[in-house]
């Protein structure tokens, strides 16, 4: 049985606007954060879109987030956390080395960029296996990137930009497959008094 799954980034918090290393560490929405997050809940609402269940991470980040976009019961997992950076949380992000990162945070009590896809890889695979064919997923921006890394060999289209606060992705699993089919990432330039823009993604070649 095909069933979807909607992964999506937490709202814009505090440490994304001053540009600290959020991780495993948290800060509150900001005041924009709220407002893509209520973006969020319209677009799901103006398409009829229902889940059988929400999940979102332990981060209060993620979990503001999801009470925003639906007032629905939903779980935390601590399998769908952000990246641990070690000691790293809280600096700023000037101080993150180049991509990619592979195990740079091991030696600062961070994780290991594979073993940390493997543990959102697999909360995700276990939460559309329960019962549900539509199920809501709040995470975090590397966790969004390194899922959509593993499955990108089964995807026909791609997002090289950043994902953005509140970027939706949108997957179908089927014989234990996910395949990406929709990314829904709205720019909030203009969300004062105007309808947000949907970012067309680029058909792989």
């Amino acid at each position: 049985m095909k069933k979807t799954l909607y992964l999506m980034r937490h709202g814009q918090t505090l440490f994304n606007q001053r540009r600290k290393v959020q991780g495993w560490c948290d800060s509150p929405l900001t005041e924009l954060g709220i407002k893509q997050a209520e973006t969020a809940a319209k677009y799901f609402k103006e398409h009829n879109i229902v889940f059988d269940h929400a999940y979102c991470s332990t981060s209060e980040r993620a979990s503001d987030t999801l009470e925003i976009i639906t007032d629905m019961p939903y779980t935390r997992l601590k399998g769908l956390k952000e990246w641990n950076f070690g000691t790293f949380e809280g600096e700023s992000e000037d101080l993150n080395p180049p991509l990619p990162y592979r195990e740079f945070f091991v030696k600062f009590g961070g994780e290991e960029e594979k073993e940390f896809q493997k543990r959102i890889v697999n909360t995700c695979e276990k939460i559309v296996e329960e019962d549900n064919e539509v199920v809501l997923i709040v995470s975090h921006g590397a966790a969004c990137r390194q899922f959509m890394r593993y499955w990108e060999h089964t995807n026909s289209i791609e997002q090289k930009e950043k994902i953005s606060n509140c970027c939706i992705l949108k997957f179908e699993y089927e014989n234990n497959e996910f395949k990406l089919i929709e990314i829904i990432n709205h720019n909030f330039s203009r969300l004062e008094g105007e309808a947000p823009v949907l970012f067309v993604p680029n058909e792989k070649k």
